[in-house]
Parts: C-alpha cells; structure tokens; sequence
C-alpha cells in the first residue's frame, strides 16, 4: 500500500502521478484565484461564505497531500526540512493556529513543480545555468550589495542635513531620511518625499546618478555570468 501511495505522489512518470500533481496544481491556482477574490470590496455574504467553504475544503486536501509527502517520504526530516516542505507547511499551518497572518499566497511558490511535471528539460536547465551563475557572481553581488548598503546610509545622512530644517516632519532622522534615499538610489522615484532646497537638490542629482549604477552593476554582474555559465554548459554538452 506504501509503495503504491509513494508512486502516486512522488512519480511523475506514472499516469496515477501525473494526474495527482496536476490535480493539486489546479487546487494551488484555485486557491489563489480565491484568494485574490477575497480582497474585492464588495463582496456579499453568499460569495464570502462560498470563498470560505471553498478554503476550508482545499486546505484539508492540502493537509491530507502534506501528510501523504511526509508519510511516503524515505527520509521525512530532510523532506520536512526541504524548500517545498517548508512551503506547503506554511501555506497551511497558519489556517490552523489562527494566527491573523494569511500566507496562501505562496502558494504560488508550489506552481514550479509544474517544471518537474511537465518535463521541462530545456527550463530545467535554463534554472541550473541561473542557479550557477550566482554561486559564479557571488561574491560579487555580495560586495555589491554591502557597497549599496553603505550609499544608502551615506545618503540618508547627507538629506537629512540638506532638509532635516526644511521639512522637519519627512526628514525627521537619518532613519525616516533612508526611505528617500532607497527611492533615490533605485531610482523609482515616487514623488511622496522629495527635496526642496537648493543643497538637497544638488545631492539628489548626484546620488540618482550614482542610482544609475546601483541599478546597472548588478545586472552586468548577472548578464556576465549568466554569459558565462551558458558557456560552460554548451562545452560540457559538446564534450
């Protein structure tokens, strides 16, 4: 009995499997669709109730699939401590603790098995060659990534001295001033905290051109690895 449930859930190869996997890919987008519904504002009491009937019912078929994983699993620690473990436990244990925290919607995490279902061998590469090219530019990214942090506190600094007397409410310390500079630096620019003296002015010119490259770097850093790894793996395939 065993083995057939294990060759049910975790063979994908078998008709039985496939249509197991696909069944609770539909169930992940229903789910999320219901969800999304949830948050419209004007829903009445009948569609509200049939959305809450509808969770609870594919909540206990994803409780019953989690414990059929776990049960068939040949070491259960390491699937329970496993990245597709953790998130199909997270996307239900909160429905059962009543925690006020709603955490259904990653769910959509789940929707990458659909990679391992449906065979895609060529995508299945593309996420190995991504995969190798971070650990390629890693420590790249990561002194990149503590340099950017370093600007962003720079830069809050220098507003909050430019603007702090100006506009005492939005700039009130370096730490509300951070939420400028990650806008600046980003260079998103929602318009919601903006300079409006001639020194903060002038350092904004400056730190959105220094945001030019805080955007770009990690890209090139990306693009060139992403180059590289393609590289690697097109001479093992010729080999």
């Amino acid at each position: 009995m065993k083995s057939r449930l294990k060759s049910l859930v975790e063979d994908t190869d078998t008709r039985g499997g496939r249509a197991f996997d696909l069944v609770v890919q539909l169930l992940i987008v229903i789910s999320l669709a219901g969800f999304a519904l949830e948050t419209l504002p004007d829903l009445g009491p009948t569609a509200i109730r049939v959305l809450g009937v509808m969770e609870v019912v594919i909540v206990g078929l994803f409780t019953l699939e989690y414990l059929l994983r776990v049960l068939v699993a040949d070491r259960k620690r390491e699937f329970v401590l496993s990245f597709f473990g953790v998130v199909d436990l997270l996307a239900i244990l909160p429905f059962y603790l009543t925690t006020g925290v709603d955490l259904r919607s990653i769910r959509v995490v789940r929707l990458l098995r659909m990679v391992r279902i449906l065979k895609f061998v060529r995508y299945g590469k593309a996420l190995a060659r991504l995969r190798h090219a971070f650990r390629l530019a890693r420590e790249e990214l990561i002194l990149f990534l503590v340099a950017s942090l370093m600007v962003v506190y720079v830069a809050s600094v220098g507003i909050y001295y430019f603007e702090n007397e100006a506009q005492p409410e939005l700039y009130a310390s370096v730490f509300h001033s951070m939420w400028w500079a990650l806008v600046t630096l980003t260079t998103v620019g929602y318009g919601d905290v903006y300079p409006i003296t001639l020194g903060g002015r002038l350092f904004t010119a400056v730190i959105l051109f220094i945001g030019l490259g805080v955007v770009a770097v990690p890209a090139g850093i990306m693009a060139s690895a992403l180059s590289q790894a393609r590289e690697e793996a097109d001479r093992a395939e010729r080999e």
